[in-house]
């Protein structure tokens, strides 16, 4: 199965039918627009740290496989693309467009993208950045996009929602019980009514202020992402 229809049968299993009732030529499987962008994007990502490669390409025919039918025409649009990063943001704003209804679906296109960026062992700040705009241009907050980067690349030990254990994007009231509860099981009250030694209270209020850092993080954090949204 190529991508094209792979991907489109991700969509269908993620997201209700008639959410993509408005995408103008149907499935993207069947879309050649949704192709050429796709390609056009793989191939500008390859040429953001200027270092585009065949190993780039390789994993781009790994993870987008096109059409046995249609590999040359795409090998040779990824070649002309990838010559320059210019013009990536029409081509991220055209898929935005056709399928705003279909976000799993942009999405999964974005998903792709990572892996092709990783393709030489690496995320460069600069491909990082293109994948944060055109995150953006595909309409994702940038609390989803900080999911999906720890998602492919992992999260730090002291980023707040690792220590919280929780997605990015959660809701508020989700991030606000996580905190509870993990504030709970660690509260140094409970570590001294269990007669353990002094170390572990220590431990039990360094990992509490830890928690309610963390907490505090986010909150700030999403005031502020807030506030320059309506600016």
């Amino acid at each position: 199965m190529s991508f094209w229809r792979n991907i489109a049968s991700l969509a269908a299993r993620k997201v209700d039918a008639a959410d993509c009732t408005d995408c103008p030529a149907g499935r993207p499987g069947e879309d050649p627009a949704f192709s050429t962008a796709v390609t056009a994007l793989g191939a500008k990502l390859a040429s953001a740290d200027g270092r585009a490669s065949e190993d780039e390409f390789a994993v781009f025919s790994e993870v987008f496989q096109p059409d046995a039918g249609s590999e040359r025409n795409v090998h040779r649009l990824y070649d002309l693309a990838r010559q320059t990063t210019r013009g990536f943001e029409s081509y991220a704003k055209r898929l935005a467009k056709r399928y705003r209804h279909c976000p799993d679906l942009l999405e999964n296109v974005l998903d792709g993208l990572f892996h092709i960026a990783r393709a030489d062992g690496v995320v460069s700040h600069d491909e990082l950045i293109y994948l944060e705009q055109v995150a953006h241009l595909f309409g994702m907050s940038p609390l989803a996009f900080r999911r999906l980067k720890a998602t492919h690349l992992g999260a730090g030990p002291d980023d707040p929602y690792e220590i919280l254990g929780v997605p990015a994007d959660a809701p508020d009231n989700i991030v606000r019980a996580a905190w509870k509860a993990a504030l709970t099981l660690a509260h140094p009250d409970k570590v001294h009514g269990r007669g353990l030694p002094q170390e572990f209270i220590e431990v039990a209020h360094a990992k509490s202020a830890a928690i309610n850092g963390a907490f505090d993080t986010i909150m700030r954090e999403r005031r502020e992402l807030s506030l320059a949204g309506a600016a």
